[in-house]
């Protein structure tokens, strides 16, 4: 049972003197997953084993009750105390209440302990609402950046919980933080049969047909697999450029999400890409053939704009967006090429593919 695994040992933080070196900013990863998927088994394994890693991680108050995230509840006449924990394998950890916010401010008072951030949400947050106040916030984003979103899903129930209907027409929990993710942990894969694993893994293929995917027990992963994914910045060109799959469809557990990619040749209209890009997330008057609104959950594209050498990254979580121009030149490539990812509800790639080539110059 995770309740019976040890508590990390504690030390205390010593001040450290202040260095006039400037730093660079910390990179935080999101870690989310269904109740009960494993993910604070998870930050408990980071927590405790020997990875040479200065490692700050947060844990949700409201998770799964492990043994260290009853450790760290320290209850001040019924209140939750924050306080951030040094362990002897060199992480820090704080228990909260709340999204981890305050959290990281209070943690950015003791830069040089840690260089990443493990950010665990609630089993039932959505994720792309925690993403985004990285975003937002302009003066907690010159300390860090969000570097990727890491799914943990159980392979026993994985199925169940991401056909669970909602009321509404809303998209459940489990299949939102299925498309928001940059890596899936498949954990609990020794609870399963071979058949069984598969179809997890084509369910989860279902909703984000470009995500990466790993497989496990108890949580146990290399964690140069989920650090350091560089999903939201310049440098993530280059790993869609790589790995981009020109169709992404797979058999579909839930309709409601979908992921739609395509490549189109030439150069886009800065303006008029931007035009698209809000009439699209914010003004949602894109609609499919039968009338819905597209819903985009997450999206990423590899764009080429005119009068710039630069390659430029199109990153977007809910109605947020950014176009960020990276260190790649086009004089590398033999052919600008534009290369798009939806991941949604009602998209339909025709549609979609038809609107991008208006915003493509002549």
């Amino acid at each position: 049972m995770e309740e019976d695994e040890d508590c990390p040992e504690l030390v205390p933080i010593t001040d450290i003197a202040p260095s006039d070196e400037p730093e660079a900013k910390i990179p935080v990863t999101i870690i989310t997953g269904y109740l009960g998927a494993g993910k604070t088994t998870l930050l408990n394994y980071i927590l405790t084993e020997q990875h040479n890693k200065r490692i700050a991680v947060i844990i949700n108050e409201f998770g799964e009750g492990s043994a260290v995230e009853k450790s760290l509840a320290i209850s001040q006449a019924g209140e939750l105390y924050e306080e951030w924990l040094e362990l002897r394998n060199g992480c820090l950890c704080c228990s909260v209440k709340d999204n981890g916010l305050k959290a990281i401010e209070n943690l950015m008072q003791k830069k040089g302990k840690f260089d990443y951030i493990l950010l665990e949400t609630t089993g039932l947050a959505d994720p792309g609402s925690v993403a985004s106040m990285f975003w937002v916030d302009a003066e907690l984003g010159s300390d860090i950046y969000l570097d990727g979103i890491v799914t943990v899903i159980d392979a026993k129930y994985a199925i169940q919980h991401l056909t669970e209907e909602k009321t509404e027409g809303l998209i459940n929990e489990a299949a939102r933080q299925v498309a928001l993710a940059d890596v899936i942990i498949i954990n609990k894969v020794d609870l399963v049969s071979e058949q069984e694993l598969e179809a997890v893994i084509v369910a989860a293929r279902s909703i984000n047909g470009v995500v990466k995917i790993l497989k496990t027990q108890r949580s146990r992963v290399d964690l140069t697999e989920i650090l350091d994914l560089h999903a939201f910045d310049s440098t993530f060109g280059e790993s869609l450029q790589n790995k981009f799959i020109t169709d992404a469809t797979h058999p579909h557990l839930d309709k409601s999400i979908v992921t739609v990619t395509f490549e189109v040749a030439g150069s886009v209209n800065e303006e008029k890409l931007n035009l698209f890009i809000q009439d699209l997330l914010w003004e949602k008057n894109v609609k499919d053939g039968k009338g819905n609104a597209m819903d985009i959950i997450r999206l990423k594209g590899l764009v080429s704009v005119k009068d710039k050498a630069h390659q430029m990254i199109l990153q977007g979580v809910h109605e947020l967006y950014d176009l960020e121009e990276t260190p790649v030149s086009w004089e590398d490539s033999t052919e600008r090429i534009n290369r798009m990812v939806f991941i949604g509800r009602n998209l339909d790639k025709d549609i979609l593919k038809e609107l991008f080539l208006e915003v493509v110059t002549s």
